[in-house]
């Protein structure tokens, strides 16, 4: 074997293979030792180096080694030709499972059937569940024996195939799968920038690349060797092609031209190569270039049958090599190489006669077609769009783009042309790239005149801009589109008010506000969009528009029915104005039916985490985090990413993990600037607000809590900021600093007047109790308390009893205290919530009871993905039930409830339901008569201070 020439087959022994592999023993050390281990559960290692480093013999190795013990392989190469073809690498690595889908769900195998092309004309399938089919499937190839995925060539994978198999990597925990990408090392990989190990395989040292000269057939001396160690630098394969091209021409120091870079020379070499080779095999060669991975087998069956050996010569030249019924070549620089060599005419054939061998692929035909067009077509172009027709249903909307752009390129008229590059910044849009969609926005807007298609294409950059970061820029952008569109009375201004409301949410200015109603108010609020006209009024102005909408609420989203955009839209509307329950059941609805629109999260998005964290429902706020900033990390939306930071940074200060929310509060803030994304910085704020009063340092907790509001005592941002006044008050109480926050809370409910939400109500009733004099605070803890309604939050609930409790222990109403301590620590122990936990055992011992121990229950020690499945499996939902809601693979969600049942102290799935009904309950007080005279005076002043 070759040190970087790709395995002629699987029949090397690993002790050869691992020998070959000159100066790169620890990369083969660290491959065999994951493909060797007993493996139970996932393991992702992505693989970077330059070209010709040497990562395609790793995986070559790591293939063989598998297949050797017994391991199923599945492998997909990376082809610049394909990089456009939705789910073109997924269907190569799927292509030798593709019979055993059937045992799949009928909804993951339509899907999964629909995205590779097998059910011509299904509809759109969801992202989602494609990613589930495919996380099911290998979790059912790996059933019998141990499962290695092998991605070489990542840099040049689909878009589509790289959404779903980052979507795999993240969720296959329990699965014994081992996942090896190979990828250039300056090139970006979506979904896989973050959180996984990296094998970095660098230059060879001088040591090892005198050794693997030596091991050449004929290895160079002298000036030589010394001008190929120079002109190499340490990359293995321009070490051996540098000494094939010495000993070749026997030549002394002048055979290396230089100085080139280092990627022209061996292009140059590789092309010497082919130039020396008899003329069928160059002619064939060149076939095989123009074709892509998976085109190569139609490629080599437009060899001459008369002469079944025409790349013999190429083959001994070392430029490919044979595998089974296909022929590749040993390294993608050797095929840029041929193709770049032959002349365009010569190109332009080779890509005609694969569009000719490939009429049964309209996809890859109507690609061969465009690469061998230069003028204005209206035939490929056609061929084109049906391809970006085909793309779009299945979901891969990066190729989509890339085929309405280039069929737009050869179209003959130029309104056709303006239409196909504005389909394509909106399917663009999908990508998350906003500089492709910019460029194509620009391109339409020179093209055409056309108002329609130039508010279309300005619409689709604005609504990609509004998930960034720079959210002046993309307001100005958004609210131009809707004074165009509104000029010409054209529907497409709610289309742009929508996302102009969210950059104005994210950033707070209010004059955004202005602008908007400004507009809106021209826009009649028809039944057939009043969903969306409701939007932009929640999201705009919450507390203006609260009394007007929550009304409605109810009668939009049962109309919204099976409308899971919609109803989306309409979940996030009732979160704004506080309809916290009404969000989270449609929250719910809407997740069920989900169809995505593409791998990008919504505006908003970290609504439903929000409500989750709201409702006590911590770990699926947690989830939700996950997901948005896995997503958004992926298409680099910053601000998306900084939302999703925040949200988990709030729930870990609420659970007490203090070091971590600080740290992803810190992430946060560093993603965005906190001028542009007010909302995102008071968020943070808080979180780092009650990360301090998690740890008793109230002097940080005031700062931060106060950083919520302008010197003056105005919101910095006029939705979140609203949210803190309590914990305000709460942390000026113990800081002196009841003037200041007392003066601002009242500011605040002038400002808000009719528009405040019961749930501010309850919170400025908290704070007003807290501020005020001992003797003048029962009627407002009172009043915060009066309304049932206070109930849907049940940590903030919580809060309020325990301040009430500790209220009357301080006015020795000891029995009158205990009820709404006990009910506190009750919620507290269910949640999880450490430091609270602590402080109502402290008010309760104080008030004589003894309560139970700090630890929290075994379920709230469960992480938040197992108290998902646990809420499931003790709804009696079946284990692929619940990986289908959760998208898990049933081994996964199998492999969670057997780690949970002895955490839980149970045997049987059906002992779950009485361990959740016994965590609701709240149990955990011990009922304890003090002496007369209250407990020992050292715990009362403990109290006291903690008031």
């Amino acid at each position: 074997m070759r040190n970087n020439g790709r395995a002629r087959g699987d029949q090397h022994s690993t002790r050869e293979s691992a020998s070959a592999v000159v100066g790169r023993e620890s990369e083969t050390a660290e491959i065999i030792r994951r493909i060797d281990v007993d493996r139970s559960h996932s393991d992702v290692l992505i693989i970077t180096g330059e070209p010709g480093a040497g990562k395609s013999v790793l995986l070559d190795l790591a293939v063989g080694r598998a297949r050797s013990s017994g391991r199923r392989v599945l492998r997909t190469v990376g082809s610049e030709s394909e990089t456009h073809l939705g789910f073109a690498g997924l269907y190569q690595m799927l292509r030798p499972v593709l019979g055993e889908m059937e045992s799949l769900p009928s909804r993951q195998r339509s899907a999964l059937r629909a995205v590779l092309g097998l059910d011509d004309g299904a509809e759109t399938p969801d992202a989602m569940l494609v990613g589930l089919a495919v996380l099911t499937l290998l979790s059912e190839v790996a059933e019998t024996r141990p499962l290695l995925v092998v991605v070489d060539d990542a840099q040049w994978i689909d878009r589509g195939t790289l959404d779903v198999l980052s979507f795999v990597a993240r969720r296959m925990d329990s699965e014994p799968v081992t996942l090896l990408v190979g990828v250039r090392t300056t090139a970006a990989l979506p979904g896989f920038d973050k959180g996984y190990e990296r094998l970095e395989v660098g230059p060879l040292g001088i040591e090892a690349a005198n050794r693997l000269l030596d091991q050449q057939p004929t290895p160079p001396t002298g000036r030589v060797r010394v001008r190929i160690l120079e002109e190499a630098a340490g990359n293995p394969l321009a070490l051996e092609e540098l000494a094939r091209v010495a000993a070749i021409r026997q030549l002394g120091g002048s055979s290396i031209e230089g100085p080139l870079p280092l990627t022209d020379r061996l292009k140059r070499i590789f092309a010497e190569h082919a130039a020396d080779l008899p003329e069928p095999t160059r002619r064939t060669l060149l076939l095989l270039a123009a074709a892509g991975a998976t085109d190569a087998p139609a490629a080599s069956m437009g060899l001459p049958e008369a002469d079944d050996k025409v790349l013999v010569p190429a083959e001994q030249a070392g430029l490919v090599r044979q595998e089974g019924p296909r022929v590749a070549f040993r390294n993608p620089l050797i095929r840029s190489a041929v193709y770049h060599a032959a002349s365009f005419e010569e190109r332009r054939q080779a890509h005609l006669d694969l569009a000719e061998l490939l009429r049964e692929e309209p996809d890859r035909r109507a690609w061969h077609l465009a690469a061998a067009t230069l003028r204005p077509d209206q035939e490929v172009s056609a061929a084109l769009q049906q391809t970006a027709d085909r793309a779009r249903r299945r979901g891969g909307y990066a190729a989509a783009a890339a085929a309405l752009e280039r069929a737009a390129e050869l179209s003959p008229r130029g309104e056709d042309r303006a239409r196909l590059l504005t389909e394509a910044a909106a399917a663009a849009v999908f990508t998350g790239q906003l500089g492709w969609v910019e460029r194509l926005a620009a391109e339409v807007r020179e093209s055409t005149d056309d108002p329609a298609l130039t508010g279309a294409a300005s619409l689709a950059s604005g609504q990609l801009m509004a998930m960034g970061e720079h959210h002046t820029a993309a307001f100005t952008t958004l609210l131009r589109v809707a004074g165009e569109a509104a000029a010409a009375r054209s529907p497409r201004v709610l289309d742009a008010l929508a996302a102009a409301a969210v950059v104005r949410y994210y950033s707070g200015e209010e004059f955004q506000q202005r602008e908007i109603q400004g507009l809106l108010s021209h826009v009649p609020d028809e039944d057939a969009r009043a969903a969306m006209h409701a939007w932009v009024l929640a999201v705009s102005d919450p507390s203006g528009s609260g009394a007007s909408l929550v009304p409605l609420l109810p009668g939009l989203i049962a109309e919204a029915k099976d409308d899971a955009k919609r109803l989306t839209m309409l979940a996030i509307v009732s979160w704004l104005l506080d309809q916290t329950p009404l969000a989270a059941r449609t929250f719910d609805e809407a997740f069920d039916r989900w169809q995505a629109h593409g791998p990008l999260p919504d505006g908003l998005g970290c609504a439903a985490g929000w409500t989750y964290l709201e409702q006590a429902r911590w770990a699926e706020a947690r989830s939700v985090a996950a997901d948005i900033a896995a997503m958004a990390s992926s298409a680099g939306l910053h601000h998306a990413e900084a939302c999703a930071r925040a949200l988990d940074s709030t729930v870990l200060s609420l659970l007490g993990d203090t070091a971590a929310a600080r740290r992803l509060a810190g992430q946060a803030l560093a993603l965005v600037d906190p001028l542009e994304s007010r909302s995102v910085a008071v968020f943070a704020r808080r979180a780092l607000g009650m990360a301090a009063v998690a740890e008793g340092d109230y002097d940080t907790a005031y700062t931060q809590f106060r950083s919520a509001f302008t010197d003056d005592g105005d919101p910095v941002h006029y939705h979140v900021s609203y949210t803190v006044l309590a914990e305000l008050a709460a942390a000026a109480v113990r800081r002196g600093r009841r003037g200041d926050a007392a003066e601002l809370l009242e500011r605040s409910a002038r400002r808000l007047g009719t528009g405040m939400s019961a749930r501010v109500a309850v919170l400025i009733a908290r704070g007003r109790a807290l501020l005020a004099d001992p003797e003048l605070a029962e009627p407002y803890f009172q009043a915060a308390l009066a309304d049932a309604t206070g109930e849907q939050w049940p940590f903030e609930r919580a809060q309020t009893r325990l301040d009430y409790g500790e209220w009357l222990r301080r006015q020795r109403r000891i029995a009158e205290a205990r009820p709404l301590l006990s009910a506190a620590l009750a919620t507290f122990q269910r949640l999880g919530a450490r430091p609270w936990i602590e402080r109502a055992q402290t008010e309760l011992r104080a008030a004589g009871i003894e309560a139970s121990s700090v630890v929290p229950d075994a379920f709230a020690e469960l992480s938040p993905q197992q108290q998902q499945i646990v809420r499931l499996a003790a709804r009696g939902l079946t284990n692929r039930e619940i990986g289908e809601k959760l998208f898990l693979s049933p081994r996964t969600v199998g492999s969670h409830l057997y780690r949970v049942f002895p955490k839980l102290g149970i045997t049987a799935r059906s002992q779950l339901r009485d361990v959740l009904e016994g965590t609701l309950s709240g149990a955990g007080v011990q009922g304890r008569e003090g002496t007369v005279g209250g407990p020992p005076a050292s715990e009362a002043h403990a109290a006291d201070t903690a008031w």
